[in-house]
């Protein structure tokens, strides 16, 4: 952020990795834009576990970009989810003007979303999907596009009516879309959540629910056609029993030691064994990603479920809720005003 004349706005910070215990809310210059930049006053944003992994940070290789000892300074803000009315735009913007209403994922050029302002390139948003407020908007556009590139062709395959679909990690960030959007191709979906959020997960509707503190879902009784796994928590080679022949599996993430292994393993069990398993491999915030995501909202197929809402100064607790696995469906965070 460059420091201005304009005044000062709040953001959450942090000068150190640790737990929610090191974020803070501080005042700083409110930011300036730059050529190719937007600003945008924050209406809503929302928590991932994305937020989470970079804070503590959750693998110890990414300190290499991050900052070894303690972050740098693009890095020490925080969130990556947001939705608000553009201010200004810079030179060469040519997507948007002052009064749009727009959301995005600012992940691939750092973070900064639980604040007033944002200012981040211009194509690190969209214009907000029609009949979403700000803070349903906010949900969207890194959980939501996540789901999207869940049901993506792989393999030469989708999903198609009829389909066993498993959503393992169901009643976070991530999983209810994945829920919404595998019924509405007409898929048979079972969901896999903790025993206390299985009527959660039906409510959004899932034909099943595993409790995966009492049930292997890994060993099903019956084969699935499609697996999305939000967070990985086995070898890639332990779903191949749990697919049909030219089944897929896809995972957002897992420990480094996971994300290692799959990324060698996948592509040479997929075909060994005509059975696509492993890492789902995210790409930044797309015009093709975001277009389906719009088409799924305005056609009635997705709706951000909220748990609950915090104001920009209990920044903290909001991370610690969704840290302590509480939340079913997002957690908003929104500025004052």
């Amino acid at each position: 952020m460059v420091p201005s004349n304009l005044g000062r706005v709040k953001a959450a910070w942090r000068d150190h990795y640790g737990s929610p215990d090191v974020v803070y809310v501080r005042d700083l210059p409110k930011p300036t834009l730059a050529a190719g930049e937007v600003l945008v006053r924050v209406k809503a944003a929302s928590v991932n576990r994305a937020d989470l992994d970079g804070l503590y940070p959750r693998w110890g290789f990414i300190k290499l970009f991050l900052g070894l000892r303690a972050p740098r300074d693009r890095y020490r803000p925080l969130g990556i989810d947001l939705a608000g009315t553009v201010e200004s735009v810079g030179e060469g913007v040519t997507a948007f003007k002052p009064g749009d209403e727009v959301f995005g994922d600012i992940s691939a050029s750092g973070a900064g979303a639980f604040a007033e302002y944002a200012c981040q390139p211009e194509k690190a948003f969209a214009v907000m999907p029609r009949g979403l407020s700000f803070e349903e908007a906010a949900c969207m556009g890194h959980s939501g596009v996540l789901a999207v590139r869940g049901f993506t062709k792989r393999g030469g395959r989708t999903v198609s009516a009829g389909d066993r679909v498993l959503v393992v990690g169901a009643s976070g960030n991530v999983g209810p879309y994945c829920i919404q959007i595998a019924k509405s191709l007409g898929a048979h979906v079972t969901a896999v959540a903790s025993g206390a959020k299985l009527n959660f997960v039906r409510s959004l509707g899932a034909d099943e629910a595993i409790d995966y503190r009492t049930t292997d879902y890994t060993r099903p009784a019956q084969p699935y056609d499609w697996i999305v796994e939000v967070d990985a928590h086995y070898p890639v080679r332990r779903w191949l029993r749990a697919l049909n022949k030219g089944g897929v599996h896809m995972a957002f993430g897992g420990p480094a030691s996971w994300l290692l292994t799959s990324s060698v393993m996948g592509p040479l069990l997929s075909r060994l064994t005509g059975k696509h398993v492993g890492v789902a491999y995210v790409s930044p915030f797309g015009d093709r990603d975001v277009a389906r995501l719009k088409e799924y909202v305005e056609a009635g197929v997705l709706k951000p479920v909220i748990d609950r809402r915090f104001a920009l100064d209990e920044v903290a607790d909001a991370l610690r809720y969704v840290d302590q696995g509480k939340s079913r469906g997002k957690v908003v965070v929104i500025p004052a005003g």
